[in-house]
Formats: structure tokens, sequence, C-alpha cells
């Protein structure tokens, strides 16, 4: 971007972007997704993607399957984004863009909207992704999908508004656990200081997202710190979330977030898991690593994916099954 030094990185992430950029050039309409259950990082992506390809001149529908979270929508753009199972698009695409997806499967069910032939551009920063776009842009020690993106743009010598800049800082504030976690890099806190300098308020984003609970997530907190249980040598910890709690305390989908950090942070815990029972019987499970154990692994005995200190996968069994067979799981990871 102009009058900022560009970042050195290898001849074959430099091909990647541009294959990108030109991917996103040679097209006319483009259908936008994220991962199902999407976080701060995949709505900020989606939209700045979105924009990227107005400001090409292109067509864009976003779309993801179910809801944006209610604390992103902040971000006014993000009323643009149609849930896929309320308003299905009545035709087809054949230029995808899928934004932070370890792997198709998180894609969901709007691949029903993609074209036989369709071609897509996949850009990620998982490790656990497989590269299963005909484009793909993946970076893997970025810390957020939409530090690729600000990659994308400093490529294309493109400045964001301040629109684009809220949504880079949101993405990169919700997947550095507020700028503190491992992977809060030199290069994150320099695109950090570009969006502060576009006018974003950090303070405010961060307050509304890191800070902030509604009086249900507080109640699923107080219900899931009850059910806090430790492995013998207190380097497990994990606590769960039954159908019952969400319902008794109201709290919807977004509640959850973050709850799987109290299990984590207590001295000695090496990982941390949150079991989430679903209206349909199966488990979702959240893990993560205070860096010893690479969690992504296990994530992906059971078809789930990540991060090495962040994972999650689906258990298609009961609670009361899933929570030993994981345990143990992890279990056998501690002592190799």
């Amino acid at each position: 971007m102009t009058g900022v030094k560009p970042a050195v990185f290898s001849a074959a992430y430099e091909q990647q972007l541009d294959a990108a950029l030109a991917f996103m050039r040679e097209g006319d309409r483009f259908l936008v997704v994220s991962h199902v259950q999407p976080d701060g990082d995949a709505i900020s992506s989606t939209l700045v993607i979105g924009w990227l390809l107005r400001y090409f001149g292109k067509q864009a529908t976003l779309i993801n399957e179910g809801n944006v979270p209610v604390r992103l929508s902040f971000m006014e753009a993000t009323s643009s984004i149609i849930n896929f199972n309320q308003q299905p698009p009545s035709e087809v695409f054949d230029r995808i863009i899928a934004v932070d997806c370890a792997d198709y499967r998180r894609i969901g069910t709007v691949s029903d909207a993609f074209d036989k032939g369709a071609l897509l551009l996949n850009i990620d920063h998982h490790p656990t992704n497989d590269g299963f776009g005909a484009v793909n842009l993946i970076r893997t020690d970025a810390a957020a999908t939409v530090e690729i993106l600000y990659d994308l743009m400093e490529r294309a010598d493109i400045v964001p508004d301040n629109e684009v800049a809220t949504a880079i800082y949101t993405g990169l504030l919700t997947d550095t656990g507020g700028f503190r976690y491992s992977n809060t890099t030199p290069r994150v806190m320099h695109v950090a200081s570009r969006m502060l300098a576009e006018g974003v308020s950090g303070h405010w984003i961060a307050n509304h997202l890191l800070e902030r609970m509604t009086k249900p997530q507080l109640l699923l907190l107080q219900r899931g710190l009850n059910g806090l249980t430790f492995s013998e040598d207190n380097r497990i910890a994990w606590l769960y979330i039954a159908v019952a709690d969400m319902t008794e305390t109201g709290a919807i989908g977004d509640d959850l977030e973050g709850l799987v950090n109290y299990a984590l942070n207590v001295e000695g815990v090496e990982v941390g898991i949150l079991f989430k029972e679903t209206d349909n019987g199966q488990v979702k499970v959240s893990m993560r690593s205070s860096g010893k154990v690479d969690v992504a692994a296990i994530a992906q005995l059971y078809g789930g994916g990540g991060h090495v200190r962040a994972a999650g996968c689906r258990l298609e069994e009961s609670l009361q099954d899933a929570i030993p067979n994981l345990i143990n799981a992890v279990r056998k990871v501690l002592v190799e």
C-alpha cells in the first residue's frame, strides 16, 4: 500500500497472491462463503472479499449457512450476508471464493449453490487446509484469514476504507484472543496499527467483543464451571453444555464464545475442552492447547481440524460417550 513498506514473502506465496487477484479480476459474478458457525475472522473475511470484488467492479453475493453472530452485527455490512437456510439463491454460481474454511466440508449446504463446473478460490490460514480450490491462497503462519486479505490488498496497492479496516481489525482481534495468543506476530501488530491509522475504534471493538457479556452468557458460564472437571494429573480440563443448559438459560450459539478458555487457563492445564451437545444428538467439541499438544491433529482423527493451539470437531455419539472417548484420545497424546 502507498507509503507502507511491503512485507517480504516467498516467491511461491507472491505467485499465490497474483493468482488470487487474477481469479477475482477475470470473473464477473462471484459467490463468497465462509465456514458453518462463522466466527469473527470468517465474517470479517467475507466482508473484505465482498468489498474487494466491488472495488474491481464485480458482482458479489455473500452467503453463509446460518446467521451472522449477533455480536458481529456492529459491522453494518453484515446485513448483506445471506442466511442460506432462510434465503437459498435461485441460481447457481460458477465462481466461488471460500474464506477461512479449513476444508471443503466446512462450507456446508451452501455448496448446493455451486455450478457443477464451478471454479473455487480457497483463501485460508489453517494448517489442516488441503488446498481444495482450483486456486489456493494459503498462509499457515498468518494469524487470521484477514491478514492474508491485507497481504492481497497490499500486493494490489489498494488502501482500505474505514469499513474494510474495521473488518480486518475485528478478524485479527478475535483470532488472536485480543492480541494475547502466540500468533500475535510483529506483522499482526503492523496490520492492526495500519487499521487504527484508518480510523478504526479499536478500544470500542475490544470492549464490545471481549469484555461485554449477555445475561444468558453469564448463566451459561455458571453452569459450565459447575461441571468443570480435571484429569488425574490436572493436565486436561473440560466442561460441557447440554441442550437443556442452552434452553433453560435462553442462550444462543454466540454465548459459547470463549467458554473453553476457562478450562485451558487454569494453571497446569495443557488441553482445555468444551463439549457442546447439539439438538440432533451429536457433540460439538472445541479444544485449546497451551502449546505442547497439537489439538488439530487430535481433531483430524474425528474429521475436524484447525490449528495447533485451537481446533474442533463433531462426534456422532452421545455426550456421555463423547467425553470419555475424546479425553482418552488426548491422554494418549500426552503420554507419547
